[in-house]
């Protein structure tokens, strides 16, 4: 199937100011997450930031990038200004990679593309597991909630579901599959991200710092798979980067 490919790459952050730009294994992280997008089979990937280094890093590898402006709120609404810019029809396939998630599977990226039309949703997004304590309690890993029919309930940055800790963590601090770790990648149509940034910020998103928390306020369903692979965490600190740098590719 057709779809675009988006990166949000901003260049402010409070852990790690320049992220975008960091070395894993010698080369910007915003290049191994582009280099995903390129191998998922995508009809365009380009890269949307604030920051003309990260601009000038992404031309140099010949990937379109749009400088947008600095004071979006949220990524989706970085995506809306690309959106607008290059004026894709509504049912154009976005899918949003998120430019801190350079071990993104490509097949990944191709599935929550195609999860659109089969779950017939305006938006969907992944999951894997959560297998360990630490995991579970990483307020930097966001955790879901799901439906019987695989529906985002709630997104939350504690863990969920909250459960007694002798009756669901063995001595190995092993959980069970109802523990699931987000994934940061959306897939939406154009006509939808248009839709969604008319909507006013929520309470919920702004506690949570989620802003897919306003699509469940506004009443939309969100479908999440499950992902039953073991995937590397998002570099969210400098701590996770110097791990995945030890990682041998």
């Amino acid at each position: 199937m057709n779809f675009i490919t988006i990166i949000p790459a901003r260049f402010s952050s409070e852990r790690m100011p320049g992220k975008p730009l960091l070395k894993l294994h010698g080369q910007p992280m915003i290049l191994h997450v582009v280099e995903k997008a390129l191998k998922s089979g995508a009809q365009k990937v380009i890269v949307a930031t604030d920051h003309s280094e990260i601009a000038n890093v992404v031309r140099s590898a010949n990937i379109d990038v749009l400088i947008t402006k600095k004071n979006h709120q949220s990524g989706t609404e970085r995506l809306s200004e690309v959106i607008e810019h290059y004026q894709f029809p509504n049912k154009t396939v976005i899918v949003n990679v998120q430019g801190d998630e350079p071990m993104i599977p490509p097949i990944f990226i191709q599935q929550v593309a195609q999860n659109l039309s089969c779950y017939n949703v305006n938006i969907a997004t992944l999951a894997t597991p959560i297998h360990s304590l630490q995991e579970a309690q990483n307020s930097n890993l966001v955790k879901v909630v799901r439906d019987i029919h695989g529906y985002a309930l709630y997104f939350s940055r504690a863990m969920i579901p909250w459960s007694n800790a002798d009756n669901s963590i063995t001595k190995n601090n092993i959980y069970n599959s109802s523990l699931l770790r987000h994934i940061g990648i959306y897939s939406y149509y154009a006509g939808f991200i248009r839709r969604y940034v008319t909507w006013q910020s929520t309470f919920l998103e702004k506690q949570e710092s989620l802003e897919q928390l306003r699509v469940l306020w506004y009443g939309e369903k969100i479908h999440v798979d499950i992902i039953n692979t073991h995937l590397a965490k998002s570099i969210d600190t400098p701590e996770d980067l110097l791990q995945l740098n030890k990682i041998i590719t």
